[in-house]
């Protein structure tokens, strides 16, 4: 039986797009058969319509304080009955009672290699310290930002002609990647949570080091 996804976003919803093309393999374990947003014109609604998947706003502007607006999100979310929640560019902070009432079965993907760059302008920051390695994660939801359990990460090289833009598509096409993957993973009973860490089952590990920038040939 295919598992429930829940889908939360704040804007374009462009991995939410990434799941819903996943899900059309047969093979993939899950469907997304909610999505839930902050706001009325956030594109990730869009896509929801143009599939055929129900939607819900609750509009944080609605509500006096971050616990009434997570109250009304979490009450959106129970009555689309998922398996498992994901932040796919949902731009609020959680409270601590929502977390805990989803733990286990929250995921969120951010645009950096955790724990460095939690937060915002990832890839400014990134830039800013001459980096030469970014990418994105995976990773359970804790009541702290960003801190949570990592799941999976996909690393890319930081070019010396990068700018925000630039590095920002090529991470993003690799969240599109790792998502997807992760929450497959999960729906299919594969993922273990042992304290901190994740295990996967029968993952596949890269036995090779990835040097940027690749030493010159001999």
């Amino acid at each position: 039986m295919l598992k429930r996804i829940t889908v939360l976003v704040s804007g374009r919803g462009s991995n939410l797009g990434a799941l819903v093309e996943a899900s059309r393999d047969p093979r993939y374990p899950a469907a997304v058969t909610h999505v839930v947003s902050n706001k009325r014109d956030a594109g990730g609604l869009a896509i929801a319509r143009a599939n055929a998947i129900a939607t819900s706003v609750v509009e944080h502007t609605a509500h006096a304080t971050r616990e009434a607006f997570d109250a009304a999100l979490a009450a959106a979310v129970d009555a689309s009955e998922p398996d498992l929640v994901v932040l796919a560019g949902f731009m609020r902070v959680l409270t601590p009672a929502f977390v805990a009432r989803y733990a286990g079965r929250l995921l969120n993907v951010h645009p950096s290699l955790l724990p460095a760059y939690p937060g915002l302008h990832t890839h400014r920051r990134a830039l800013a310290d001459g980096v030469r390695l970014a990418g994105c994660t995976v990773h359970f939801v804790t009541s702290e930002v960003d801190v949570g359990p990592i799941v999976a990460q996909a690393a890319v090289p930081v070019r010396d002609d990068d700018d925000e833009d630039s590095l920002a598509a090529r991470v993003l096409a690799e969240e599109h990647r790792v998502l997807p993957a992760a929450v497959a993973w999960f729906c299919a009973g594969r993922i273990a949570l042992h304290g901190a860490r994740v295990r996967v089952q029968d993952a596949l590990i890269p036995q090779a080091a990835l040097v940027v920038p690749s030493p010159a040939a001999d």
